[in-house]
């Protein structure tokens, strides 16, 4: 059977391969799908982004050659290029020194190569490779499967992995499959596709081992990957300690058992209340829960919108200004959608438009304006959070919102 299994799979690999000789694909690198395919994939290519002058190129450079992080001046003049728009060939370079990447990397103890190596071991001992993860996947589950069977380890002395090892591996190489499978570093087999594959693989597992009491959770491959289209691999490993762990950004969010973001959601719809009451009332009345459409947009920080230079402004301004601006992105979505929402009453259509927001309130040039003239202040955040902990006292799910699990979540 396994056999069968193989030769099944090398079929699929060689029909994917040719395919894969004939895409093109757009300057965001991904694939352009045919008219009949661009519902099912949800992605427009079609980007309105603004282009900076060549004045103004050389002004971002130069500020960027002098950064400064604890100037005012220096935030203040980046966030007046970020409401401008960051050219993508400097994107890099701006979420780097925003993220304040080379002093995070120079102070830690943590030696990202040295870490790599030490993963190594465990994954030869299961005869894995971290350029054929994917294809693992059945070799860690059986892996993982025997061992729940016989509840422990064989006993060898020269084994380098552990049960936590196998969960950790098969859970990053199951969640490698959806993360942006139409894009042109992670789609298919060319070596293109099998070192993107594996760098995300590499940055995601030294972050779990970096970080043992945040780990690897769901979302997590999502944030990874975009950092690895901007940056370099070590370099997209700190851009993404650096939005893990600082308070700033996304600590509030990330934890084994998905009780932060599960908080962030009750915090989103106390928020909602209080801007949108008669839209909040309407959606409760629909049959609507919070959790159900803003835990993913959270989780995943909204990278399932289908226009990428949106997408990519959304990203700058979270970088520039942290959780609140995902707060801030959230609630502009809710309002350009308010008008649908109003007149929708079936919860199977409702859910829907949430889950995929449309291209026309998606596209760069009517989400990005309206993004920045909404306004959310963090005495706002912190009344919302205040009243969820007090709803807290009450008893768990106060508010209704019911437990999520990872498999609810289908990012």
């Amino acid at each position: 059977m396994r056999r069968r299994n193989s030769s099944n799979a090398s079929r699929r690999s060689s029909t994917i391969r040719r395919r894969s000789e004939n895409l093109r694909f757009d300057e965001f690198g991904f694939v352009l799908t045919k008219r009949k395919d661009k519902k099912l994939h949800h992605r427009c290519h079609d980007y309105s982004y603004p282009q900076l002058s060549p004045v103004r190129v050389k002004e971002l450079c130069e500020l960027l050659s002098y950064w400064n992080g604890a100037s005012f001046l220096c935030k203040s003049q980046i966030e007046r290029f970020i409401r401008m728009g960051i050219p993508p060939s400097l994107r890099g370079r701006v979420w780097k020194c925003l993220l304040t990447i080379d002093n995070l990397r120079d102070t830690s103890d943590f030696n990202y190569q040295k870490c790599l190596l030490e993963v190594r071991g465990p994954l030869v001992d299961l005869g894995v490779s971290e350029y054929g993860i994917l294809s693992a996947i059945t070799t860690l589950s059986e892996t993982q499967n025997d061992l729940g069977l016989n509840q422990q380890l064989p006993i060898c002395s020269e084994l380098r992995y552990s049960a936590d090892d196998i969960t950790l591996f098969r859970q990053i190489a199951l969640d490698l499959q959806r993360s942006f499978p139409t894009h042109r570093s992670l789609m298919g087999d060319s070596p293109e596709a099998i070192e993107g594959q594996a760098k995300l693989f590499r940055v995601l597992i030294a972050y779990a081992k970096y970080n043992s009491q945040v780990g690897y959770s769901q979302g997590m491959s999502y944030i990874a990957a975009v950092l690895l289209m901007q940056l370099g691999e070590e370099e997209a490993f700190w851009a993404l300690t650096a939005l893990l762990d600082k308070p700033k950004y996304l600590t509030q969010l990330f934890d084994l058992s998905l009780t932060k973001v599960q908080h962030q959601v009750k915090v989103f719809d106390q928020f909602l209340k209080h801007r949108k009451p008669k839209l909040s009332q309407h959606l409760e009345s629909v049959g609507i829960l919070s959790v159900h459409f803003v835990m993913p947009w959270f989780l995943t920080l909204f990278t399932s919108l289908p226009c990428w230079d949106s997408v990519l402004a959304v990203w700058d301004l979270i970088i520039l200004h942290g959780l609140s601006a995902v707060f801030r992105t959230a609630l502009t979505i809710m309002e350009l959608l308010e008008p649908r929402l109003m007149e929708m009453n079936d919860e199977g259509v409702v859910l829907p438009l949430l889950l995929r927001v449309p291209v026309d309130v998606a596209q760069y040039s009517v989400l990005v304006p309206a993004l920045w003239n909404t306004e959310v202040q963090d005495w706002e955040l912190k009344c919302m959070n205040s009243l969820v902990l007090d709803e807290s006292h009450h008893g768990p799910n106060a508010d209704g919102l019911p437990p999520v699990t990872e498999n609810k979540m289908n990012l």
